[in-house]
């Protein structure tokens, strides 16, 4: 029955009768298959929580088995299913990216490799997404030095990124309002770390189509840094 209901997809009424059978068949030759369907009963129900801890102990029960590969993937695919939309939080995502690469480390000949590889990818744009938009609140805010900070995260530690040019810009624009928003006494060395990022952005992204506006923002800084300098020697 057992096994029918599992062929019908009626999977709860599977999962009720494996639970049953398991001081039956423990220690024989069909307790392998049997638990592999528990746990894959689990994994149709969408109780990934249950389901990745199944497989990992599949794993960890029949080493050895024809099937330890495909449990292997489908515990680190169990926390990809439970990766949540990027404004929430990630601890799945990470732990999904985690495990696939421990997958791919354990076998590396295996026929899922390129798919753990695309879920590692796709789960590291939706870090890089919550890490925007963490950066983006702040200054929206205007917490600009903090955005400012969290901006240069992004570049450090998403540096294979397509946008590296666009949060250099947010670098250096939250520094301008930075600078701009500070007392009076602080703006001149507020406005040459403005200055600095703008020359490092023409250094790191040279053929970029935003170099304009940065030449903006560094151009009005020298002004400012000027405008400061001048209005000091008068004072004196």
């Amino acid at each position: 029955m057992a096994e029918n209901y599992y062929a019908q997809k009626k999977y709860s009424n599977a999962q009720i009768l494996f639970e049953d059978l398991f001081p039956v068949f423990k220690g024989t030759a069909r307790f392998e298959d049997l638990y592999y369907k528990y746990a894959y009963s689990a994994y149709y129900l969408k109780d990934y929580t249950t389901s990745e801890n199944l497989f990992k102990t599949f794993v960890e029960t029949f080493p050895n088995s024809p099937k330890a590969e495909e449990a292997d993937f489908m515990r680190a695919y169990c926390y990809y299913k439970q990766s949540p939309k990027p404004e929430l939080d990630q601890t799945n995502t990470t732990k999904a990216m985690g495990q696939m690469q421990a997958f791919i480390n354990t076998h590396p000949l295996s026929a899922r490799i390129p798919e753990a590889t695309s879920i590692i990818d796709e789960a590291r744009a939706k870090l890089e997404v919550k890490d925007f938009k963490s950066a983006e609140l702040y200054y929206n805010l205007g917490f600009y030095k903090a955005a400012a900070i969290a901006f240069s995260a992004l570049i450090d530690n998403y540096p294979d990124t397509g946008k590296g040019d666009e949060y250099k810009l947010m670098v250096i624009k939250s520094y301008y309002l930075y600078a701009n928003n500070s007392v009076e006494e602080r703006q001149a060395e507020r406005y040459d770390k403005v200055v600095a990022e703008c020359t490092d952005f023409v250094d790191r992204f040279p053929e970029s189509k935003l170099a304009k506006t940065v030449d903006y923002y560094k151009t009005q800084s020298l002004n400012n840094i000027n405008s400061k300098n001048e209005q000091t020697k008068k004072a004196a």
